[in-house]
């Protein structure tokens, strides 16, 4: 079993803030076929990474794990049409932020966006810890 205990590491709140802007610009602003619908995908399990080492003691492979774990329930949330359920079909930001239509291919991302993070992490580990 994985234990985590709260923690305040500021660089990773720091990396997890940019990374929630660039996604929030990417909602905004972007309407392509490549950004928005896969890259998107990737960089939002690395903001919940970064946001759940930024708050806890969870290693590296767990924590990208929970990001992924998380991309899953939004993806099966949106399997049994989860908006619609609460009442939230209607909500703009809602739609946006949980998604309204079930893919395969967003689960690959979030994959990629896991397995992403595990190889990176290393390399800006000593630079982001130390913030």
């Amino acid at each position: 079993m994985v234990r985590a205990a709260l923690a305040w590491r500021p660089g990773y709140a720091l990396a997890a803030l940019l990374v929630f802007l660039v996604e929030v610009g990417i909602a905004l602003w972007v309407r392509d076929r490549f950004v928005r619908p896969y890259l998107g995908d990737v960089l939002a399990v690395a903001l919940v990474y970064l946001a759940l080492r930024a708050v806890t003691t969870l290693r590296v492979v767990p924590a990208a794990l929970a990001a992924f774990a998380v991309g899953v329930l939004v993806e099966l949330g949106q399997a049994i049409n989860l908006l619609d359920h609460l009442g939230l079909a209607g909500n703009r930001v809602a739609r946006v932020v949980l998604g309204s239509a079930f893919s395969l291919g967003d689960l690959l991302c979030y994959a990629a966006g896991a397995v992403l993070v595990i190889l990176v992490e290393p390399m800006c580990d000593r630079t982001i810890s130390r913030g």
